[in-house]
């Protein structure tokens, strides 16, 4: 018999879900100008002097960073500072080369970690923070970021609110070896246990997500921030990618920072049973290449695990299939809620764009009339982003158990 799944093997912790524990806020001292010009990235874009000042700084080699932390915290930083070398004019004036002095130093730390170079989830949410007690809780008023770009308090609050959402997952986390052991030996009242705590960590997600209304106001994430956030694979601003100098001649595509990126939504599609649609399935595969490879190997992990719903279906046992049932409507409520944030953050902001841009109606005042027509149809990770979180949201209903499916027909 198997042995029984654990969270430990994935480094995943019980308490902090995928959030990098307790994440270093300093390099050692040699690596004190990629610090000083991460720190100082808002400032350096909104005086256009970001790119200049990156071209005066050393190349230095990563062999001295030797912890996962200090690995964590270097990517971070230069990915971060990439993000802004590339946009800092906006979407005019994209760059098509990464100077080596970055390139280079990135390319390698994202090696040894197994992540794209490129600022992905796992470094502007899971390992971009600090509390400023570290006796106090978790929540807005005791948490900082690490880095930031420009648009002050809202890209704060859009990237803490985003952690606080993954911080709620931990108690889900927690319990799917619970689920997933006790299908293993037929444990029924242990599996309907778990799916009722999945369940209600769940329902903390959501209303953690709530928070975004309150945090971040929709013109600064729009017209500011979201470009900061964009790839260069799937763009049309940059339809050639980006050469990193010093590492290969020819141009690479890497998609920008996505929700997609969130190895919890993944780990529950896979324990639900979820199955989307074929493009759907493809970019969401893809965005696995964005995540730490051990939480990478959890989400393939639970995949491989023995059928949850045909457990579900094989047992005469209301408790658990009513369980299974509110599960999935969970997932589906939180994508439905994750719908409503897309829709006030993006496709509300869009249209206003286009109505001041078709009536000529532009003020150095109004962010939105400035933001990137590049990303109106797209999300930052490269999709279209309304029909593929509608779709999305879809597939994961259509795991529910209709009476069909229970006489054992078509279960979609």
């Amino acid at each position: 018999m198997a042995s029984p799944l654990s969270l430990d093997s994935y480094h995943v912790s019980e308490e902090l879900g995928f959030l990098l524990p307790e994440p270093l806020e300093e390099l050692p001292p040699y690596y004190q100008p990629w610090m000083d010009a991460a720190l100082r990235v808002p400032e350096l874009v909104d005086s256009h002097m970001l790119r200049s000042h990156i071209h005066n700084m050393p190349l230095l080699s990563s062999q001295f960073l030797k912890r996962h932390r200090e690995l964590r915290l270097a990517h971070l930083s230069l990915s971060i500072m990439t993000m802004g070398y590339v946009w800092q004019e906006g979407e005019n004036d994209p760059v098509e080369t990464l100077p080596h002095n970055l390139a280079v130093p990135l390319w390698e730390v994202s090696q040894r970690l197994g992540l794209p170079p490129i600022a992905t989830h796992a470094d502007l949410v899971l390992a971009n923070w600090r509390k400023r007690d570290p006796d106090r809780p978790f929540n807005m008023d005791n948490l900082e970021l690490l880095f930031t770009f420009p648009g002050g308090d809202s890209v704060r609050g859009f990237f803490m609110v985003t952690l606080l959402v993954e911080l709620a997952a931990a108690p889900a986390l927690r319990s799917i070896p619970v689920v997933i052991n006790g299908v293993r030996c037929g444990q029924a009242d242990a599996v309907a246990k778990g799916l009722e705590d999945i369940s209600q960590s769940i329902q903390e997600m959501t209303d953690r997500l709530k928070l975004m209304h309150e945090y971040v106001e929709p013109s600064a994430f729009y017209g500011v921030l979201r470009i900061y956030l964009s790839g260069w694979k799937d763009n049309p601003c940059m339809p050639k990618g980006l050469v990193y100098e010093g590492v290969l001649t020819e141009p690479l595509e890497y998609s920008g920072g996505s929700a997609a990126q969130s190895s919890m939504f993944h780990c529950f599609d896979q324990l639900l049973g979820v199955k989307h649609e074929a493009q759907s399935d493809a970019f969401l595969t893809r965005m696995r290449d964005y995540m730490p490879p051990a939480h990478r190997q959890m989400i393939h992990d639970i995949s491989l695990q023995p059928s949850l719903r045909d457990f579900v279906q094989q047992q005469d046992n209301q408790k658990l299939n009513q369980a299974f049932q509110l599960c999935v409507a969970k997932v589906v409520a939180l994508r439905s809620y994750h719908i409503n944030i897309v829709s006030r953050y993006i496709i509300v902001p869009t249209a206003r764009a286009r109505q001041l841009r078709t009536k000529g109606q532009f003020s150095e005042r109004d962010t939105v009339s400035k933001a990137p027509r590049g990303l109106e149809e797209t999300g930052t990770g490269g999709s279209g982003i309304m029909s593929f979180l509608k779709t999305v949201r879809d597939r994961t209903r259509d795991a529910n158990l209709s009476e069909k499916s229970k006489d054992g027909g078509n279960l979609t």
